[in-house]
C-alpha cells in the first residue's frame, strides 16, 4: 500500500498541488490503484523541490518508503512502550510521526505551516481533503460511513493500535448463501426428525420465516422479536404471527430474559435460521396433534430439543460439509476483494489470525476456494495469516485452558504442543496461548466473527478483546431503509400530528373537569370557553384522532416489510426504538459491517469514531414544536 504520511496522522501537514499529484501517480504506476491511501492530502512546493518527472516520482518513492531524498529516517512510529491515552481514550500505539528537522528537505514552510490560527489551517485543508479525495475517486469517511457497504462504530477504535487481527471464517471470511446453505441443512435435520418418527412430509424450507435477533420462547413454542429492553413487540406460534392484543396478553407482564437459556433461545447467527423455521414448522405439527404418541408426551420445549438434536446430527455427520466440499461454487459466494483487505492489514504489520470451530479438511478447501484465485503473485491463503487454528471449540476457546495440537501434515496428522509459533496450523487450543505466543494481550487484539455470543461477547467479556460483528443483512436493511424514506417520513408526520391534536383534546378534557368541579381552567381564555363550544371541539377532536389511528396502524404494521413482511427491520423494534439484537450489537460489538471486505474502502490505519447517542432530553430529539420561542428542525 502506498501512503503519503503527515506530520503526524491526527492532521495533515504536506500539500501537493492536485496537478502535481496526478503527473506523479502517473509516472509511478501502481499495481493496485484502489488501494492507494493518502495520509495528509496535499504537499506544496514539490515542484520546486523536483521539477522533473523523474525526481517526482523519485520524490514519491522517498515519501512512501519513510526517507528524504538525502537518506535517513523521516518518520517514527509510536511503539507500545512510548504510547499514552489520547483524548478519546484510545491508545496512541501504531501513529506515525515525522521529524520535524527532514521537514525543509521537502520545502515545507514550518512558520506558516505548523503555527497560526488552527482552525482556520484545519478548515483550509479540510476544505482541500475533500476536493483531493472527490478528484480521485476516493469516498470520504462521512459518505463510507452512510452507504450499505460503511463500517459502523459503537465505541470507538483506534486499529493503528491493533497489533493482531483474528477471524472467525463461516459466514465471516466465507459468506454462503443462505438459501443453498441452510436449505441443505434444514433438509438434512427433517431428514433426522422423519427417520426419529415425526411427520415432516409437506413441509419446505421458509428462509424469510425468522431474521437473525429473534429469540425463540422454548415453554409457549413461540418466536419474538424483543426491543432493547426486553419488551416483546412482535411474536409468531407456530408460523401464524399473533395480533397485537396477543401478544400484549401473553408477554405484558415479562421480559426476555436471555440470562435463561432454558427458555430462551437467541437467534445469533444465520446458522439459526434452519432451526428456527424447523421448530416452528413443528410446532404447528404439534398443535394439529399428529406427532404419534409412541414418541412421548412433547410439550413445545421437548419438541426443541428433538429438533435441536436433528440438526446436531446433520452437522457432526458430515455428510452436509462432504456435499458442500464437492461443490463450493454452489453454495459460497465469492468476494475478490476480501483477499486484497486482509493482504492490505498485512502489509501493514498487522498479525492476522485464523480462529474458527470447522475442522481442518473444510477448513482449507473452503478458503482455498474462496482466497486462492484472487490472491496476486502465486500466494495461498495460509500466507496471509501468521497463525491458524481449527476446531477450536469457541466460546470455549476463550473462556478456558484446552490442549493444543500442531497439524504437520496434509491429511490432518496432529501432535501435542504448548506453544504456538508464527505461519502454524493448530487444532484447539486457547486464546491464552494464543495472547502468549504472540505476546501481545487484551485491547491489542480484535477479533472478526459473525456470531454475537461465541464471537464477539465472549470475546470481549473475558479477554477484553476489541470486537468486530459481520451481519451480511445490514446490506438489505439499509437498501429497505433508504427505498422506505418516504413512507417512513409520512407516518412519522401522522404520528406528529396525532400529538399535538391529542394534547390539545387533553387540555380541553382537563379545562372540562376543572369546570365540573367549579373551578378556573388553565389558562383566562380556556375557562371563558362556553360548554357547548369546548364540548364539540373535543368531539372533532375525537373523531380525527380515531381516523388518523385507523391510517397509523396499518402504515405501522407495514413499517419495514421491505426487509422482512413478517418482522420488519433487523435493527428495528416499532417506529421509534431499537431491538434487541441492536443492544447486543451496541453493547458487544466496537464496530459493525456487513462484510470483512469493507476494510478495503477504509485504510488499515482508520481512527473510527462512535457517533453521537442521542438522550431523550437533547435538543435535537424535540420534532415537531419549539422549545421557549425557538423552532428546531427535525
Amino acid at each position: 500500500m502506498l501512503q503519503l504520511p503527515s506530520i503526524n496522522e491526527k492532521g495533515g501537514n504536506f500539500r501537493l498541488k492536485m496537478a502535481d499529484l496526478i503527473d506523479v501517480m502517473a509516472a509511478f504506476p501502481l499495481g493496485r490503484p484502489q488501494n492507494l491511501i493518502l495520509a495528509t492530502p496535499h504537499m506544496r512546493n514539490l515542484t520546486h523541490s523536483f521539477p522533473d518527472l523523474s525526481s517526482r516520482s523519485r520524490a514519491l518513492r522517498c515519501v512512501t518508503a519513510g526517507v528524504q531524498p538525502s537518506g535517513g529516517e523521516v518518520f517514527s512510529v509510536t511503539s507500545s512502550s512510548k504510547s499514552i491515552v489520547d483524548y478519546l481514550g484510545e491508545s496512541t500505539k501504531g501513529d506515525m510521526n515525522v521529524k520535524e528537522e527532514h521537514l525543509e528537505a521537502f520545502g515545507v514552510d514550518g512558520e506558516t505551516t505548523l503555527h497560526g490560527p488552527i482552525e482556520e489551517i484545519a478548515r483550509k485543508e479540510f476544505l482541500e481533503a475533500e476536493a483531493l479525495l472527490s478528484e480521485l475517486g476516493i469516498k470520504d469517511p462521512f459518505t463510507t460511513r452512510h452507504s450499505p457497504r460503511g463500517i459502523f462504530c459503537s465505541r470507538t477504535l483506534n486499529l493503528r493500535s491493533i497489533s493482531a487481527i483474528g477471524y472467525d471464517m463461516d459466514y465471516t471470511l466465507i459468506h454462503y448463501n443462505v438459501m443453498a446453505w441452510e436449505g441443505r441443512a434444514y433438509d438434512y435435520g427433517m431428514a433426522n426428525l422423519r427417520s426419529m418418527g415425526f411427520p415432516v412430509d409437506g413441509l419446505e424450507f421458509d428462509p424469510d420465516l425468522v431474521i437473525r435477533g429473534l429469540i425463540m420462547d422454548k415453554e409457549l413454542g413461540n418466536l419474538v422479536k424483543a426491543d432493547r429492553f426486553g419488551y416483546v413487540k412482535r411474536a409468531m406460534h407456530g408460523t401464524q404471527m399473533l395480533s397485537t392484543p396477543a401478544v400484549s396478553e401473553i408477554y405484558g407482564r415479562e421480559l426476555v430474559d436471555l440470562r435463561n437459556d432454558s427458555r430462551w433461545e437467541f437467534l445469533n447467527t444465520l446458522f439459526s435460521v434452519s432451526e428456527a423455521v424447523m421448530y416452528m414448522q413443528m410446532v404447528d405439527r404439534l398443535d394439529e396433534g399428529v406427532i404419534p404418541a409412541e414418541l412421548g408426551p412433547l410439550d413445545y420445549k421437548g419438541l426443541f430439543q428433538a429438533v435441536a438434536k436433528a440438526l446436531f446430527r446433520a452437522h457432526v455427520e458430515g455428510q452436509l460439509k462432504s456435499e458442500i466440499m464437492a461443490e463450493p461454487d454452489r453454495f459460497v459466494e465469492p468476494d475478490p476483494e476480501l483477499p486484497l483487505a486482509l493482504l492490505d492489514q498485512k502489509e501493514a504489520g498487522m498479525r492476522l489470525l485464523l480462529i474458527t470451530n470447522s475442522d481442518y479438511h473444510y477448513t482449507n478447501k473452503m478458503m482455498h476456494h474462496a482466497f486462492n484465485r484472487y490472491l496476486p503473485n502465486d500466494m495461498q491463503w495460509r500466507d496471509l495469516f501468521d497463525m491458524v487454528i481449527v476446531s477450536a471449540r469457541k466460546p470455549e476457546f476463550f473462556q478456558m485452558s484446552h490442549p493444543m495440537y500442531e497439524v504437520v501434515t496434509s491429511d490432518g496428522l496432529m501432535c501435542p504442543c504448548f506453544k504456538a509459533r508464527s505461519g502454524g496450523l493448530y487444532s484447539g487450543g486457547s486464546a491464552q496461548i494464543v495472547e502468549n505466543s504472540l505476546g501481545v494481550h487484551g485491547d491489542e487484539i480484535l477479533y472478526v466473527g459473525d456470531h454475537i455470543f461465541t464471537d464477539v461477547s465472549q470475546s470481549k467479556v473475558h479477554l477484553r478483546w476489541r470486537t468486530a460483528l459481520i451481519c451480511r443483512e445490514l446490506e438489505d436493511e439499509l437498501n429497505a431503509l433508504i427505498h422506505s424514506q418516504g413512507h417512513r417520513v409520512a407516518l412519522i408526520e401522522l404520528v406528529q400530528q396525532k400529538e399535538v391534536i391529542g394534547d390539545l383534546f387533553n387540555q380541553l378534557r382537563l379545562a372540562r373537569q376543572r369546570r365540573s368541579k367549579d373551578r378556573p381552567a388553565q389558562t383566562l381564555a380556556a375557562t371563558r370557553m362556553d360548554d357547548q363550544e369546548l364540548t364539540e371541539s373535543m368531539q372533532k377532536l375525537l373523531i380525527v384522532m380515531q381516523r388518523l389511528d385507523e391510517k397509523i396502524a396499518p402504515m405501522l404494521e407495514k413499517d419495514g416489510e421491505r426487509f422482512n413482511k413478517w418482522w420488519g427491520y433487523l435493527s428495528r423494534a416499532g417506529l421509534w426504538d431499537k431491538s434487541h439484537l441492536t443492544r447486543q450489537i451496541e453493547k458487544y460489538a466496537d464496530i459493525y459491517t456487513s462484510r470483512v471486505s469493507n476494510f478495503l474502502h477504509y485504510t488499515p490505519f482508520m481512527y473510527f469514531r462512535s457517533q453521537e447517542q442521542n438522550l431523550a432530553h437533547d435538543s435535537n430529539s424535540y420534532t415537531s414544536r419549539d422549545v421557549n420561542g425557538a423552532t428546531l428542525s427535525m
